[in-house]
């Protein structure tokens, strides 16, 4: 599953480029001092994947309690289910708001985050990626139903730290030369995370149903401890 986190944010970075890519521009790097903007460049991707692994973690934990009560395997079918349905019948799902208080969230984020564009410290690339990742954005809520199936925060937290780390590499060509994924190629990778993202629903399906098959759909613990205590 976690391999899966990886593969979700190297494609999906074709989607964060069209995204965040204007905030990844307009970073206030040093751009004479290429030592020193590299490390600019760093910091910000380690605020994007700090936001992001706190996300894990609270939907991991979340997960754990699922996972307390024995519905650990439900739940991986609901998320497998919920990720299909999502990319099947996009336009029922964007129809859904968020709570005024969500939305005034969301404005004081943005609103900081402009501020801090204007700033050069050096904290402040670390603060626009750890705001950055806390923005609205689809490709993150797949990678939230993932975390959420795991068995523990910890879990969670690397499930969305693999997530966000598969999408350093295109976020960083796009700080050094910009919304350079137009055209044909561009248009092919975002037909492909659609497919990517079922695929990735159909094995969390399979986890969850426990059927046996090593290492995509392994037999439940109940039953492996159940099937060891027989006598021969």
């Amino acid at each position: 599953m976690f391999l899966s986190a990886l593969i979700f944010g190297l494609l999906g970075s074709f989607h964060c480029v069209g995204m965040c890519g204007p905030i990844a521009f307009m970073l206030p790097i040093d751009r004479k001092n290429k030592t020193k903007g590299f490390f600019q460049i760093l910091s910000y991707h380690f605020g994007r994947l700090f936001s992001y692994s706190i996300i894990g973690l609270l939907f991991g934990l979340l997960g754990k309690s699922f996972y307390f009560f024995g519905f650990q395997q439900q739940l991986s079918i609901i998320v497998g289910t919920s990720m299909i349905l999502v990319i099947l019948f996009p336009k029922i799902f964007s129809k859904i708001n968020f709570s005024k208080n969500i939305n005034k969230l969301i404005f004081k984020v943005k609103n900081t985050l402009g501020k801090e564009l204007k700033k050069k410290g050096n904290d402040t690339f670390f603060t626009i990626g750890f705001l950055n990742g806390f923005l609205p954005c689809g490709l993150v809520y797949m990678a939230v139903f993932g975390a959420l199936a795991t068995t523990n925060a910890f879990s969670g937290g690397i499930y969305m730290f693999l997530f966000g780390l598969g999408t350093i590499p295109l976020m960083t060509a796009v700080v050094y030369l910009g919304n350079f994924t137009k055209g044909t190629f561009r248009r092919r990778i975002q037909k492909a995370i659609p497919i990517v993202v079922v695929f990735i629903g159909v094995l969390f399906i399979l986890r969850g149903l426990g059927i046996g098959i090593p290492f995509v759909s392994p037999s439940p613990v109940l039953e492996i401890v159940s099937n060891s205590n027989v006598c021969h």
